[in-house]
């Protein structure tokens, strides 16, 4: 009886709370105090109350709807605690659709900048987790450069007890803690001793603090946004106005403000099994943030010189509403053209999505003067069938972009005339996988239209390949080496210039146009300026910079085409 008692008051709760009509919180309210008396039991239901809190929180109808559900919140480590005291299999609790609710870890096996950092940040709470490790050889290949003598047992002896080993050598230390200090202490690169450490496939479990747990990561925020009205739809978006708007006002945090959002954003990343490049390697000197209204704030992040890719520029941003962290952006660009991938958390999928993602692409218009957008297969749902289920593809297509490919254009207008013309048709999930075979891109200038059609960037990685095997046996030193050379030689730099593998790459991927010795002084000029912003204080002026080169252009677009 408790059980379908449950069912019923979540199936009411799940429908008041997209009520935003005048008094619609009421009911709310009353549905969530009826349910924090309740015991639930069952993983599925406790699981589906905490992310229609989650929702509460970030899109409430009122402050008592918001201070109800975030008391719950508050205390839900406990209903956590029950179901693990009775002998409840949590394992639908530690899903990465779900991970990161509070009183539950997280285990994985986590790149080195993202050990080393929760070590720095929660290094009571981090830990080896030898219950999911399966590889001792890996270890045997590392660890006797730390540990005297761990040679000779582990070249020639069977079951070989690594963690008594590591427990005898970190000493009063803690075991992981010892261990990325000593790899740390190599005279190697960073890049070198994260391949070091990432080669051992090492498990990390994580025991979050409640601030860094989904159930309790939160923003600071001075005025909450309750929803008096009906949420945006993306029938009322208008992609196009959005990117001509006036542009919104950027604040540039302090280093030190700039480091704590970088930290949550890591975090929320982390405890869903998650990492962005971005926020890893984040700049905490160049973090941005920006109001967009209905409590709805994001901040903006960027590479320092050193992490930085060879040819494109990378911007990510995290997004928080009233304070709930609720979905991530990452931005690729090169030229006036940029790859967008654009997630909202699913527990927030039923918000103002359309209305967050064009607001997002406004922002980056104005800071980086991109106007052509693009989107990845897998955005749309190539070889992602989350993206298939949310039907990606027409929210992109209703927003106004269209597919690249001349094939999928025809497939799309069929589908198009079938909805048109059936009442309450819907385009079948194997359609769908073909329509998401290919990328699409929404264009603001007409003038460039169809430039960009047929690039993928990786057709000018795959022709470097072809060079250095066809010219250079395959030695990729040779290969760098001599086109620093010929780049440097034609430009009037020094080879020093190109100080790191990403300016070395870029002078790679110049050595492939064929006529660089041709082109005009002038041209010569503005692409010395590209490669030294490349390398400068902020990415958004080498972007601008190739923006302005039009040979440039043409050539990067005949390459990758």
């Amino acid at each position: 009886m408790a059980t379908k008692t449950i069912e019923r008051l979540l199936d009411q709760l799940d429908e008041a709370k997209r009520q935003f009509a005048p008094r619609a919180d009421k009911q709310t309210v009353q549905i969530l105090r009826s349910l924090a008396k309740l015991t639930i039991d069952d993983p599925q239901a406790l699981i589906r109350f905490h992310e229609i809190l989650l929702f509460i929180a970030a899109y409430p109808q009122s402050a008592p709807a918001r201070e109800q559900a975030q008391s719950i919140l508050n205390r839900f480590s406990e209903r956590v605690t029950h179901l693990r005291e009775t002998d409840v299999d949590l394992s639908l609790l530690e899903t990465p659709e779900v991970s990161g609710i509070a009183g539950t870890v997280v285990s994985d096996t986590f790149t080195y900048p993202i050990v080393s950092w929760l070590v720095r940040q929660q290094p009571r709470r981090v830990e080896l987790d030898w219950e999911w490790f399966e590889d001792e050889n890996r270890l045997a290949e590392t660890w006797p450069r730390f540990m005297p003598l761990l040679e000779e047992d582990a070249s020639v002896e069977a079951n070989v007890p690594y963690q008594r080993w590591l427990r005898a050598a970190s000493g009063r230390e803690r075991d992981l803690t010892w261990l990325l200090r000593r790899i740390d202490s190599l005279p190697l690169s960073q890049k070198e001793k994260a391949e070091l450490f990432d080669s051992q496939k090492l498990y990390v479990r994580w025991d979050p603090a409640f601030r860094s747990t989904r159930t309790g990561m939160r923003l600071p925020v001075r005025n909450v946004f309750y929803h008096r009205d009906p949420l945006i739809q993306r029938r009322e978006v208008s992609l196009g106005q959005e990117l001509q708007a006036p542009p919104r006002r950027l604040e540039r945090l302090s280093t030190r403000r700039g480091e704590a959002i970088l930290d949550m954003a890591r975090e929320a990343s982390t405890i869903r099994y998650r990492e962005l490049y971005g926020f890893t390697h984040g700049d905490p000197a160049k973090v941005f943030r920006a109001d967009l209204g209905r409590g709805v704030e994001v901040f903006v992040t960027q590479l320092p010189p050193g992490v930085r890719l060879p040819l494109r520029t990378y911007h990510a941003a995290m997004f928080f509403k009233n304070g709930v962290p609720v979905g991530y952006f990452e931005g690729l660009s090169l030229f006036e053209r940029m790859e967008s991938g654009f997630n909202l958390y699913y527990t927030f999928r039923e918000g103002e999505t359309a209305w967050l993602y064009a607001k997002t692409l406004s922002i980056f218009r104005h800071l980086l003067g991109v106007t052509s957008f693009a989107i990845d297969p897998y955005q749309i749902g190539y070889e992602n069938e989350e993206g298939i289920e949310s039907g990606a593809f027409w929210f992109y297509r209703k927003l106004g972009f269209r597919p690249t490919s001349p094939d999928i254009t025809k497939l799309m207008a069929r589908e198009e005339a079938k909805l048109a013309s059936r009442r309450g048709y819907r385009t079948s999930p194997a359609t769908l996988r073909k329509l998401a075979a290919g990328s699409m891109i929404f264009e603001l200038e007409k003038s460039t239209a169809g430039d960009w059609d047929n690039f993928q960037l990786r057709n000018i990685g795959l022709a470097a390949q072809r060079r250095t095997a066809e010219k250079f046996g395959g030695d990729p030193v040779r290969m760098r080496a001599e086109a620093v050379a010929r780049v440097s030689r034609v430009l009037g730099k020094r080879a020093t210039s190109f100080t790191d593998t990403a300016l070395t790459d870029f002078a790679v991927t110049l050595s492939l146009l064929g006529d660089l010795n041709k082109w005009t002084t002038s041209e010569r000029q503005l692409l010395n300026e590209i490669i030294e912003a490349k390398a400068g204080p902020a990415e958004s002026r080498y972007l601008k910079l190739m923006q302005r080169h039009k040979r440039l252009r043409l050539a990067m677009i005949r390459l990758g085409s």
